[in-house]
């Protein structure tokens, strides 16, 4: 019981730190146009979650969780657009760093994985309802 307990408890870890990837991942495609407002401000930085290993000391087991997020620091585009209120001198405009079609591979993969934890997290009550109906008799 206490080894289905254990799994349990990993990949409810897995889900938690899926679940705030999706999250990180939509607030990169909702800002995927926020520019700034004038032209010295930056537009939106794609943010990255960054996961780690961490042992529950009470368990005796290892799970992971999302240690922080940071920024990502690749270059700006640049996109001509001299009426805008952010436009340089030369009628460019800083938008953010953020490539949509990464983002919605990132969610397919957050996905996949939430669901891969799920399925652990389903099989192992399957199991421990399968062992106390076996008990009972």
């Amino acid at each position: 019981m206490k080894d289905i307990a254990n799994i349990m408890s990993i990949a409810a870890s897995g889900m938690k730190a899926q679940s705030s990837r999706m999250r990180i991942i939509a607030e990169n495609v909702a800002n995927a146009d926020s520019t700034g407002r004038t032209p010295d401000d930056d537009p939106y930085r794609r943010q990255m979650p960054t996961f780690e290993s961490e042992l529950d000391r009470a368990r005796g087991v290892r799970t992971v969780r999302m240690s922080e997020i940071t920024p990502d620091m690749s270059d700006f585009d640049m996109r001509y657009e001299p009426g805008h209120p952010a436009a340089d001198a030369d009628g460019y405009v800083k938008t953010p760093n953020v490539n949509t079609l990464i983002e919605l591979m990132d969610m397919r993969e957050a996905q996949r994985s939430f669901e891969a934890n799920m399925n652990v997290m389903e099989s192992s009550r399957a199991m421990l309802m399968r062992t106390i109906d076996l008990l009972r008799r």
